[in-house]
């Protein structure tokens, strides 16, 4: 699937998404808050993906939450179009912070009709206070991470 799209970065993590009536806005192309929660699911699916799933954040006690999302709508999907949807860690300093990237293409045409980033911070589940890592995060997430295979 990955191989005749554009994609910005190589080796994506990719899921599809069909585009049903619910994802539709007034302006009848995919709400802006649709295009947010398949970001979420495709995150989820890929930290699911690399063996970290809720389970192991709830056992760790600590969690990757989201302290900014840049969401970029380069051009409307409409109702029936599938999109292929393809995420990246593109930063992670095996610390405290991570960062995605997200590129959903439209199957039809192959156009790249948005992109959104977004960063992590690991914080304690109980109290909601930045933290480091666990060794668990770090040895799944550092070595995912684009700049990581660069080196």
């Amino acid at each position: 699937m990955s191989d005749h799209f554009d994609w910005q970065y190589p080796e994506p993590f990719i899921t599809s998404w069909e585009i049903q009536p619910q994802d539709i806005d007034h302006y009848n192309h995919v709400n802006n808050v649709a295009y947010l929660s398949q970001q979420e699911k495709l995150a989820w699916a890929h930290s699911r993906a690399l063996g970290l799933g809720l389970e192991h954040y709830q056992q760790a006690g600590r969690g990757m939450v989201i302290f900014r999302h840049e969401l970029n709508y380069l051009k409307p999907a409409l109702l029936g179009d599938t999109l292929h949807c393809a995420t990246w860690i593109t930063q992670c300093d095996g610390k405290i912070t991570l960062s995605r990237e997200f590129q959903y293409i439209r199957e039809s045409d192959g156009e790249t009709v948005y992109r959104g980033h977004t960063q992590f911070a690991c914080v304690k589940l109980a109290s909601g206070a930045p933290t480091r890592m666990p060794k668990a995060f770090v040895n799944i997430y550092l070595p995912a991470c684009l700049a990581s295979q660069a080196d």
